[in-house]
């Protein structure tokens, strides 16, 4: 494939269903979350509360094909976000009831979705200062951890975890890392936290166990890099799922949509 355009039609014809990690380096990925309307303004305020967890980029407009400033995002006419995902995560009472390559069947005209920014997006930059991401070097997913960060409270979204994302780094290497990656604000920007003792401040007690993702081994002249995850407002539906009434709908961890937007016009249309 040599765009993102054909990306999303693999997608929609069921071709691609993995993750996308190293999928068309340069251009930007976007997590997904789907809410009924009821739940759709107390989560955009969510994401305008804590914006390096949950970094919003634009929302649907009335219909699965239609997206706020589409042009920035989408160049072509055949955009579904109910089918352009490679796989999706479905919810009821918060809880997770099933996996799909679409949501077509979910989808009402009572729902809202939202994209938020990925930390995908900023690794091949990574990539290109000579900071190789192991997930991409092995073609996996990343390790995603729950932590005992919790998000600024809005409306129903009380109480709810951050995830982060992790990849290993050499430590003398963490100051690069954190300045490549400080640019991409709207991708959830530079690490949150680094080493063995911030994966305990952050309460993760086994790096080997990610609760979402692949395990990632980390050697010994290597320590752990935490970044904001855009698994969060997944997490976010699961602790308050009681409390939204019908069907939310995500992307799968680590199976992104893959947009239009270069990477070089995110960082100068958010910098």
């Amino acid at each position: 494939m040599s765009s993102p355009q054909q990306f999303r039609e693999l997608c929609r014809l069921e071709k691609h269903t993995g993750p996308t990690s190293g999928v068309l380096p340069g251009f930007v990925q976007a997590n997904l979350l789907i809410l009924p309307s009821s739940a759709a303004e107390s989560f955009e305020d969510l994401c305008f509360r804590n914006p390096v967890a949950c970094p919003l980029l634009t929302k649907t407009v009335d219909t699965p094909h239609r997206l706020e400033n589409h042009s920035d995002f989408i160049k072509d006419d055949s955009f579904d976000i109910c089918r352009d995902f490679p796989k999706y995560n479905i919810y009821r009472d918060g809880r997770l009831i099933e996996q799909k390559t679409n949501c077509i069947d979910e989808w009402s005209d009572g729902h809202v979705g939202f994209l938020i920014g990925c930390s995908f997006s900023f690794e091949n930059a990574l990539t290109k200062a000579g900071l190789v991401p192991k997930n991409v070097a092995r073609g996996s997913n990343v390790s995603m951890f729950v932590t005992n960060k919790h998000l600024d409270t809005v409306g129903i979204f009380h109480l709810c975890p951050y995830v982060v994302s992790m990849r290993p780094f050499k430590s003398c290497d963490v100051e690069r890392v954190r300045q490549v990656t400080r640019a991409f604000k709207k991708t959830h920007g530079e690490p949150i936290d680094w080493g063995f003792d911030g994966a305990q401040r952050l309460g993760i007690r086994d790096l080997n166990n990610p609760e979402y993702g692949d395990p990632i081994e980390i050697s010994e002249d290597e320590i752990p890099v935490f970044w904001a995850c855009g698994v969060t407002p997944q997490l976010a539906v699961a602790t308050v799922g009681h409390l939204i009434d019908g069907i939310v709908m995500g992307h799968t961890p680590g199976h992104m949509l893959i947009l239009d937007t270069t990477e070089a016009a995110s960082l100068s249309s958010h910098t």
